[in-house]
């Protein structure tokens, strides 16, 4: 599933993507590095809420770790490993996407 062109997300950082699905809605975010995205189920591990508050505003205010605005949780945003924060060592659920000719896509 095509879900953007990769020049919809500015290098080093997020966007929040809402897709319908059969069983319901799937909330999920992407981040961007250079030509490389990681995708991520929009859920916190500690508290199970969305992690930020302010639509697009998952990353450090330096882009270089995930935050939950809610709790200060910290993840990598390489593998989603949780650095910082009420639930050290426990992981963001990731999301399969990739970049197929300069669009970000989806299996799910």
């Amino acid at each position: 599933m095509k879900l953007a062109p990769l020049d919809l997300i500015a290098d080093g950082k997020a966007r929040n993507f809402v897709l319908q699905m059969r069983a319901g809605r799937f909330h999920g975010f992407v981040v961007r590095q250079g030509d490389n995205v990681r995708g991520y189920v929009d859920r916190c591990p500690h508290a199970g809420v969305p992690l930020t508050q302010t639509l697009d505003d998952y990353l450090t205010p330096s882009g270089a770790l995930i935050a939950c605005n809610w709790h200060g949780a910290l993840f990598e945003i390489d593998g989603g490993r949780c650095v910082g924060g009420p639930c050290v060592g426990q992981f963001l659920t990731p999301w399969p996407v990739e970049v197929v000719d300069g669009h970000i896509v989806t299996a799910a």
